[in-house]
């Protein structure tokens, strides 16, 4: 019998923020998941959002898809900003063999959506395709890449625009309790089922209910220096992380938190994000809950992961940003920016968590959201399916966001085709992994690449090559160094050079534009 597919993708999670991942936040749901399913220690995505959903739906790199950078439309191909017609998504490849198709949650893969113009570009035309314009049969949720929990625009159920209903609307609720009606009502067509759950959670803003910002009010007030080093050392413990492995220094710009102005607040804003992280896995097992009661459980394939590492990014108060609707739904203004005379959580706020806790949220890695560097592209990868994984346990080959799609083609027996109305379409650069769900001993046949904002990276067997935009080279030994403080690159030129061509071809093929170039063109085009 073929497998229901369950895909659940967050937003914004660091590698070790869940309870399974060495973190302290209450996550119940997401470690039963593991404990009796495998955990993939070297899962990767492409480093931000729009980019790791291109490549997860399409089993290609972000630039054959169309959304090299962002969603914007830059002027070539790469870069349109939108799924292009050269690929096809899982669901459209498994709506054509026989599955019901549903997804609820973030789309962020058709073109822009600013809060003062998104109404004209709710038609669904050529360079804003929705997801029913893209295999989904049913879908409710946002079409834009960030907003407010309580009050988010762009928000369709199926083809037409809607409002946030009920006074206690909160966006994350709505899409775990979508996703599961979703599943209830797919008993009828006796069909298998393909669901792709995608979280905003927990992106910036902070937005979270008291009672849940309640129970963490007291668990950050330790501080980002010991919370790094209390989860690294439980991510040895677990054997998520080789016990050689250093943990990367704080990050420079992290004060040291004896010396950190505001701790009430700070301590208060990581809170608001564990609360944030806590309530998306409360929805999440509102949904397996929906699968227990259909009886559905053993044959349902369910993956969870994150599209990026933890994020770094400031609000600023005096940014003039196009995704912030300049009121709430109760006609009280929107106070933006990381101001500590704020109390985050709130409708009438939006803030983010800002560079120290991402710190905490990628530990034991550096970097953030953006960079290739493993603290940007390192996520947690759960995959649980009773009747195909009989031990549970860890897989430590290197995988990526381009292996989704030929693992669940390969788990529904469906065939990705040829061309699409005529057009060829490109070959799916991902592997199955569902070799790995047997054994753990899968390892992949070809290198991995990144390129974003210019910053760079091959992943080949043991060693990395990753270049920090617009810095040089830089050579790891991931098998002893995966926390990457010894650079290698000048006591091995030859290899750095080999690994250079690697990458140098592959961005041809690909259609990567130098990241200087990119600058130009976005700078002529306002």
């Amino acid at each position: 019998m073929r497998p229901n597919i369950l895909l659940i993708l967050c937003d914004d999670l660091g590698f070790s923020d869940i309870g399974c991942y060495g973190g302290e936040i209450d996550t119940p749901n997401l470690d039963a998941l593991a404990a009796s399913g495998v955990r993939f220690t070297q899962m990767y995505n492409c480093a931000r959002c729009c980019p790791s959903r291109a490549s997860l739906l399409t089993g290609l790199y972000p630039h054959q898809a169309g959304i090299g950078h962002m969603v914007r439309d830059l002027g070539h191909p790469s870069y349109q900003g939108y799924l292009n017609d050269r690929c096809m998504t899982i669901a459209e490849v498994l709506s054509g063999a026989g599955y019901e198709t549903r997804m609820s949650g973030k789309w962020h893969v058709g073109g822009h959506y600013s809060v003062f113009d998104h109404e004209k570009e709710y038609p669904g035309r050529r360079d804003f395709p929705r997801p029913l314009d893209r295999g989904f049969g049913r879908f409710y949720g946002t079409l834009a890449g960030a907003g407010s929990y309580f009050n988010p625009h762009s928000l369709m159920r199926d083809g037409e625009p809607i409002r946030p209903e009920g006074e206690d609307y909160y966006y994350t609720d709505a899409v775990s309790d979508a996703a599961a009606e979703m599943i209830e009502g797919s008993a009828a067509s006796g069909k298998p089922f393909f669901l792709f759950v995608s979280y905003t959670a927990p992106h910036w803003p902070l937005h979270a209910f008291a009672e849940d910002i309640e129970r963490y009010r007291d668990r950050y007030r330790s501080g980002w220096n010991r919370l790094r080093m209390e989860r690294f050392e439980r991510l040895r413990s677990a054997g998520l992380i080789e016990r050689r492995w250093e943990l990367s220094p704080r990050d420079e710009k992290a004060p040291p938190w004896e010396s950190a102005p505001e701790k009430e607040w700070e301590a208060l804003r990581m809170a608001v994000y564990a609360a944030q992280v806590d309530r998306m896995d409360q929805g999440i097992g509102r949904i397996l809950q929906a699968v227990r009661r259909r009886g559905i459980l053993d044959n349902t394939l369910i993956m969870f992961l994150s599209d990026n590492g933890g994020c770094a990014e400031l609000l600023q108060e005096d940014a003039g940003y196009d995704f912030v609707l300049a009121t709430t739904r109760r006609g009280e203004p929107v106070r933006i920016g990381n101001d500590p005379s704020v109390q985050p959580g709130p409708a009438d706020t939006f803030m983010s968590y800002d560079l120290p806790w991402a710190n905490v949220s990628n530990a034991p890695f550096r970097l953030y959201k953006h960079w290739v560097h493993e603290g940007g592209i390192a996520t947690p990868f759960i995959v649980h399916w009773p009747e195909r994984i009989r031990e549970s346990g860890f897989t430590h080959g290197a995988a990526h966001f381009i292996d989704v799609m030929p693992t669940c083609l390969e788990a529904a027996g469906a065939q990705y085709p040829g061309d699409r109305e005529g057009r060829p379409l490109r070959g799916l650069e991902g592997e199955s992994l569902l070799p790995a769900l047997q054994n753990g001993g899968w390892t992949r046949s070809a290198p991995l690449m990144w390129e974003h904002e210019g910053n760079r990276a091959v992943r080949w067997d043991r060693w990395k090559l990753v270049c920090r935009y617009p810095g040089d080279w830089e050579l790891y030994d991931m098998r002893t160094d995966r926390t990457e403080l010894h650079d290698l690159a000048p006591k091995d030129e030859s290899r750095v050079a080999r690994m250079q061509d690697m990458h140098r071809g592959w961005a041809e093929r690909c259609g990567v534009v130098p990241w200087d170039e990119m600058l130009r063109r976005m700078k002529r085009s306002g």
